[in-house]
């Protein structure tokens, strides 16, 4: 059984108690966060929150884990960067483990795969240090858009509590296939995020597509039913589904997101029917 969580994107700024409760009136098991809002697209005027600066809105977070039995599945907001040392994310590590994030997940933003090497490992160490689990992205922004490089990567990382984050958007659109997701040992898959696309962008850039329009699972063109099949037995699946449209159209959260929750459910069970 994949347990299934909903991704922030989705959500456009809200806040964490408020998505906590959402999570768990949709029926699923956790919620990817932020430890602050992502970007600046907050079309139902959400206030500012900060996990980061606010310990009352932790402790209502933890609260309402608890109360509603809801998860963290992945904590975003870790990126190698050129030029700056990843030991700058220590305080936030802390966060994470008290708000009892069992994994984050990192980003390379540096194209040599060495120094992306070497990044990953000092965060990944630091997670360990915390308890942490750590997920690498792979993506189109860093070295890792294909599965060779993805492979060479954990392994040179070497930490056991590494593995990788697997996108279906970007797996799929950077050219990779469902044979090539068969192809990981079953240990370093960790993480999935689940949403569909057509395979032709809509959009004059890729990241736009990525941050702000993708699709509900089945209304798209993605091989979603092999992906989901790939995936090692009880891999965490997400929604990552932002539809900036519909939000600006006046559709809820919750309204957004219903369809995808119900969408990625019946895929689930035909796999595990077949």
């Amino acid at each position: 059984m994949n347990p299934l969580g909903i991704e922030r994107l989705g959500v456009f700024g809200m806040p964490p108690v408020e998505f906590i409760a959402l999570a768990a009136d949709l029926g699923c098991d956790f919620v990817g966060i932020g430890l602050a809002p992502s970007g600046d697209f907050n079309p139902h005027g959400y206030p500012q929150w900060s996990l980061r600066d606010d310990g009352a809105l932790r402790r209502e977070t933890r609260a309402a884990l608890a109360d509603t039995g809801v998860g963290i599945g992945i904590v975003e907001g870790f990126a190698v960067v050129p030029g700056h040392d990843p030991r700058a994310f220590a305080g936030d590590l802390d966060l994470v483990a008290e708000l009892y994030g069992g994994r984050i997940n990192a980003v390379s933003l540096d194209k040599d795969i060495g120094r992306t090497i070497e990044g990953f490992a000092i965060l990944a160490e630091l997670a360990g240090e915390r308890g942490l689990l750590m997920g690498i992205e792979m993506g189109s922004l860093g070295p890792i858009g294909q599965v060779e490089p993805a492979l060479a990567v954990c392994r040179g990382v070497g930490l056991p509590n590494l593995s990788l984050l697997i996108d279906a958007m970007h797996f799929f659109r950077l050219g990779n296939t469902v044979a090539d997701l068969k192809t990981l040992p079953p240990e370093l898959v960790g993480y999935a995020q689940l949403c569909d696309a057509p395979w032709q962008a809509r959009f004059e850039t890729y990241m736009e597509e990525a941050m702000y329009e993708r699709l509900a699972p089945g209304d798209g063109e993605m091989p979603l039913a092999g992906f989901l099949d790939a995936l090692p037995a009880g891999t965490p699946v997400s929604l990552e589904i932002p539809m900036r449209e519909r939000a600006l159209s006046g559709a809820s959260a919750r309204e957004r997101l219903e369809p995808s929750v119900i969408a990625a459910r019946a895929l689930l069970a035909r796999n595990r029917a077949t």
